[in-house]
């Protein structure tokens, strides 16, 4: 972690000032909706719900998350993805988690989410503290804000919990995630499909200025069968590093070697930030659907504006809150029940 905590808690004023700035709006935002922080947008979710039952929880969550992040630079990616792909199959009650026969887990795009050792973690934590009492879906949307808040010792957003969890897990279901290789029209349709609108869409994009994307998900955009053949909407140095990385797989044997990823932001890759944005510009996306950003003109005016960090917190934080609301179990809705062990039903 050393460059990155250099970068981050050396002189970054600014980022303290970003930070500062978006607490002010959370907090006027809870105090304009009354003490409990309860909306009325959403179906039974509250800021600070275990505040009773369980006043620690969200502390005990950061404690454990952070301590795990301190010693593996790579888990906000993952653990961002984790309550990414939970949320978009069947709404975010942690069905992602569960380890049984044909679960979301043994899904093709599954395979390579990762993180689930943090759950775990918080869990048995929380479990000892105030038994039966948070939920495995909540964790997982605290984990993933937390793991991200590392870098800026501050959370970067406010997560409403009140989550329950969800009984079904199956990797039929995992065909509304979007695709790496979709186009514009395609990423529209599957975030509509969530309730969530072409800012949502661009906004929680950025979650790729940090993580990896693996090289069976890069190389379509670089080779036809035998040939090089890049895509045009990649800039042509970039390819060539790309290249280097991902050789083409249908020579055999592949030389160089293949790497089993890259860095989704080569610029900053354990930095959450703008630069993501403004490799599109650049035409630098990794994947097909971040390319796809930049051909519609009013999803590439967004992608602009977000190339500065300030504006990408703001936008990630109300796109983070509004995709941690879809189709949630909560006690408002009679849905759901509260596991004590994330992997077991």
């Amino acid at each position: 972690m050393g460059r990155q905590q250099q970068s981050v808690c050396g002189g970054a004023g600014w980022w303290w000032r970003a930070v500062a700035w978006w607490g002010a709006v959370v907090l006027g935002h809870l105090v304009s909706h009354g003490r409990a922080g309860l909306l009325d947008t959403n179906p039974g979710l509250a800021y600070n719900f275990y505040r009773t039952s369980c006043p620690n929880a969200e502390s005990i969550v950061q404690r454990v998350t952070w301590a795990q992040v301190a010693a593996n630079q790579a888990l906000p990616g993952r653990l961002l993805r984790l309550h990414f792909h939970d949320c978009f199959v069947k709404g975010c009650d942690a069905s992602i988690l569960l380890d049984t026969a044909g679960s979301e887990k043994t899904a093709g795009p599954n395979l390579s989410v990762g993180g689930y050792e943090v759950i775990d973690a918080v869990k048995a934590q929380l479990e000892q503290a105030c038994p039966g009492v948070v939920s495995c879906a909540d964790v997982v949307a605290l984990a993933a804000r937390d793991a991200v808040s590392y870098q800026f010792k501050a959370s970067l957003w406010q997560v409403e919990t009140g989550r329950r969890d969800g009984p079904v897990s199956s990797a039929g279901n995992t065909g509304s995630l979007p695709s790496p290789s979709a186009g514009f029209g395609g990423l529209v349709q599957s975030f509509a499909a969530k309730g969530l609108d072409v800012g949502d869409l661009v906004a929680l994009s950025g979650a790729h200025t940090i993580g990896k994307a693996s090289c069976s998900s890069v190389t379509p955009r670089l080779y036809n069968g035998n040939a090089t053949t890049v895509d045009p909407l990649l800039d042509s140095a970039y390819a060539k590093r790309l290249i280097t990385s991902c050789p083409n797989p249908n020579l055999t044997p592949a030389s160089p070697p293949p790497a089993s990823t890259v860095d989704l932001d080569a610029a900053t890759p354990f930095k959450f930030d703008g630069t993501y944005y403004s490799n599109l510009l650049n035409k630098q996306g990794v994947l097909a659907s971040d390319a796809a950003l930049t051909q519609n003109a009013a999803a590439a005016a967004m992608v602009a504006n977000l190339t500065n960090s300030i504006n990408f917190y703001a936008a990630f934080a109300m796109s983070m809150k509004k995709m941690g609301r879809v189709d949630v179990l909560t006690l408002k809705n009679g849905q759901g029940k509260i596991r004590t062990q994330c992997r077991v039903p």
